[in-house]
Protein backbone atom coordinates (compact mmCIF):
# COMPACT_ATOMS: atom_id res chain seq x y z
CA UNK A 1 0.00 0.00 0.00
CA UNK A 2 1.37 3.06 -0.45
CA UNK A 3 1.65 6.38 0.85
CA UNK A 4 0.49 9.36 0.05
CA UNK A 5 2.83 12.74 0.07
CA UNK A 6 1.22 16.25 1.27
CA UNK A 7 3.06 19.69 0.89
CA UNK A 8 2.72 21.94 4.02
CA UNK A 9 1.67 25.58 2.85
CA UNK A 10 5.42 26.86 2.96
CA UNK A 11 6.50 23.16 1.11
CA UNK A 12 4.03 24.10 -2.05
CA UNK A 13 5.06 27.68 -2.11
CA UNK A 14 8.89 26.57 -1.75
CA UNK A 15 8.18 23.90 -4.59
CA UNK A 16 6.25 26.54 -7.06
CA UNK A 17 9.28 29.10 -6.87
CA UNK A 18 12.27 26.43 -7.85
CA UNK A 19 13.70 26.21 -11.37
CA UNK A 20 11.83 23.58 -13.75
CA UNK A 21 14.79 21.06 -13.64
CA UNK A 22 14.82 20.52 -9.95
CA UNK A 23 11.54 20.97 -9.90
CA UNK A 24 10.98 17.48 -11.94
CA UNK A 25 13.79 15.87 -9.95
CA UNK A 26 11.51 16.91 -6.51
CA UNK A 27 8.01 15.32 -8.32
CA UNK A 28 10.60 12.19 -9.31
CA UNK A 29 11.40 11.98 -5.65
CA UNK A 30 8.25 12.50 -4.24
CA UNK A 31 6.70 9.57 -6.32
CA UNK A 32 9.26 7.35 -4.68
CA UNK A 33 8.04 8.22 -1.61
CA UNK A 34 5.05 7.08 -2.05
CA UNK A 35 6.44 3.87 -2.63
CA UNK A 36 8.83 3.97 0.26
CA UNK A 37 9.05 7.18 2.37
CA UNK A 38 12.31 5.26 4.00
CA UNK A 39 14.28 4.28 1.26
CA UNK A 40 17.97 4.03 1.54
CA UNK A 41 18.13 7.53 0.45
CA UNK A 42 16.09 9.06 3.31
CA UNK A 43 18.25 9.90 6.51
CA UNK A 44 16.53 9.95 9.35
CA UNK A 45 17.38 13.42 11.09
CA UNK A 46 18.47 12.92 15.07
CA UNK A 47 16.59 14.89 17.47
CA UNK A 48 13.07 15.10 15.92
CA UNK A 49 11.06 12.38 13.95
CA UNK A 50 11.74 13.49 10.67
CA UNK A 51 13.79 12.81 7.56
CA UNK A 52 15.74 14.43 4.78
CA UNK A 53 16.23 13.32 1.13
CA UNK A 54 19.12 15.16 -1.09
CA UNK A 55 17.83 15.97 -4.32
CA UNK A 56 21.46 17.59 -5.86
CA UNK A 57 21.71 20.76 -4.01
CA UNK A 58 18.25 20.57 -2.49
CA UNK A 59 16.72 19.01 0.67
CA UNK A 60 13.17 17.22 0.93
CA UNK A 61 12.56 17.63 4.25
CA UNK A 62 9.38 15.71 5.89
CA UNK A 63 7.19 13.92 8.53
CA UNK A 64 6.05 10.02 8.04
CA UNK A 65 2.57 9.21 9.61
CA UNK A 66 2.25 5.39 9.10
CA UNK A 67 -0.99 5.21 10.29
CA UNK A 68 -2.40 7.46 7.62
CA UNK A 69 -0.10 6.63 5.11
CA UNK A 70 0.74 9.80 4.73
CA UNK A 71 4.41 11.86 3.88
CA UNK A 72 4.02 14.91 5.10
CA UNK A 73 6.77 17.86 3.36
CA UNK A 74 7.44 20.64 5.70
CA UNK A 75 10.67 22.03 3.49
CA UNK A 76 12.03 22.17 0.02
CA UNK A 77 15.41 23.97 0.13
CA UNK A 78 18.99 24.43 -0.93
CA UNK A 79 21.28 22.30 1.12
CA UNK A 80 22.89 26.10 3.09
CA UNK A 81 19.49 27.65 3.69
CA UNK A 82 17.55 23.88 4.77
CA UNK A 83 18.30 23.56 8.19
CA UNK A 84 17.78 27.21 9.51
Amino acid sequence: MSYEVLLQPRARKEFLALPAGIAKQIADAFRGMEQNPRSHRAIKLSGVESYRYRVGDYRILYEIDDHARKVIVYRIKHRREAYR
